[in-house]
């Protein structure tokens, strides 16, 4: 049992120094001015780099359950290592503007999208009683990469130049990801695990299972919720200090760094505390708290202390409820199926990564996008209190009951 423990855990380092490796990539504001310095190209031409590999990233996980039952999660995950370096590394010779969208956009996306779902699901099978804890650990270290190479990219750029710095960049997140695959196992059958740990069994829904119930739509519509309101507050943080709370622009960029320690800090505790007192209430709070956040965006005049207080709330919030979501779409749907699965509900992050900024535009600024949150927060506030495990007992019986009812017409 010892030993089973002690694999079970260096599964988890492994894991760990994957997703930081996999959470470098939100760095990527970093090189938008420094591009352009070098090149020329505009600036929202190459910040849009950005928005492909979020895409890219999101449309991968789509597939990479498939491909991780062929190949199996320590040859893929090494592979997406190789091409996520490999990206970065040949993004350091890119000529051109569009080139940097195919490698730094579609390639680093894709690489990135298809090791973040396939390592963390296979983390959260090993660990089905405590997914809301693991998920957090998994989550948060994507978000610690990120915090972490905001100094050291950073540094990079200031000592060898933008060029250089993604070539670095590339054979460092190569070298994590690759190694940390070896310490990553395969999760056992599902069966297996819950005889070991004592957990109970549950339905394993396959993806076209899912799609049925509508269970799989109302969980999208929270997802989609949470992650559109927290990615479009993150991304104009600095400029809602600077326009609305009267702050100058350095004093209002300190609330970048305040982001991604809240963020952090929120995926680790709203993930261990949902195993305690259920992942649903975690994620109700949690939109409260967003809708109360933005209200006083929206409606009281901001001063240092509440515009920090608000971020700081809106990104405890976010960093919670995209840890939360994986353990849930497991407690719904199963643990067999779980990357297939929670790739088609993750796609509420892509969609509400693009949909704050377009959404912003037609309503014509902040505050209305901001009372637009504060709505669509309490509704999946709503969804979230009535929402249920779907039930599958009742379809059986429904079966049974017609097989009795046909068993009996013909005694008759």
């Amino acid at each position: 049992m010892n030993a089973s423990i002690n694999r079970r855990w260096s599964i988890v380092i492994g894991t760990v120094i994957v997703q930081m490796g996999l959470g470098t990539i939100y760095t990527w504001s970093l090189f938008n001015q420094p591009l352009v310095d070098l090149f020329g190209w505009k600036l929202n031409s190459v910040a849009f780099t950005f928005s492909i590999t979020s895409l890219a990233l999101a449309l991968a996980t789509l597939f990479a359950g498939k491909l991780q039952d062929k190949w199996g999660i320590r040859r893929l995950i090494a592979f997406a290592g190789i091409m996520l370096g490999a990206g970065l590394i040949i993004s350091s010779q890119a000529p051109s503007l569009w080139l940097l969208y195919i490698l730094a956009g579609v390639v680093v996306g894709a690489a990135d999208g298809t090791a973040y779902i396939t390592s963390l699901s296979n983390l959260i099978k090993w660990f089905p009683e405590k997914k809301g804890l693991i998920s957090g650990i998994s989550v948060g270290a994507y978000g610690t990469g990120s915090l972490l190479f905001k100094f050291i990219n950073g540094s990079l750029i200031q000592s060898v130049g933008v060029t250089q710095t993604f070539l670095y960049w590339g054979i460092i997140v190569m070298i994590m990801v690759v190694g940390g695959s070896f310490l990553v196992r395969e999760a056992k059958d599902q069966v297996e695990i819950n005889q070991n740990i004592g957990t109970s069994l549950q339905k394993n829904y396959s993806v076209k299972e899912m799609l049925k119930t509508k269970e799989a739509y109302l969980l999208f519509v929270i997802f989609f919720t949470a992650c559109m309101s927290g990615l479009f507050l993150i991304g104009i943080v600095k400029d809602i200090g600077v326009t609305m709370a009267g702050l100058n622009v350095e004093t209002a960029s300190n609330a970048v760094a305040l982001v991604a320690i809240f963020n952090t800090s929120g995926r680790i505790i709203l993930g261990a505390i949902s195993d305690k007192i259920g992942r649903l209430k975690v994620v109700s709070f949690a939109l409260l708290v967003t809708a109360a956040a933005v209200l006083v965006l929206s409606f009281v005049h901001l001063n240092y202390a509440l515009f920090f207080a608000c971020v700081a709330a809106i990104a405890f919030c976010f960093g919670g409820n995209i840890t939360v979501f994986p353990a849930i779409v497991a407690d719904f749907f199963g643990l067999k199926n779980q990357s297939k699965n929670y790739g088609i509900i993750y796609q509420g992050f892509g969609i509400g990564a693009i949909s704050g900024s377009f959404i912003a535009s037609s309503l014509g600024g902040f505050i209305p996008t901001f009372k637009l949150i504060a709505l669509l927060s309490i509704i999946s506030v709503i969804i979230a209190m009535v929402i249920k495990v779907p039930d599958i007992n009742k379809k059986e019986k429904y079966q049974n009951d017609m097989s009795s009812l046909s068993t009996e017409t013909r005694a008759s």
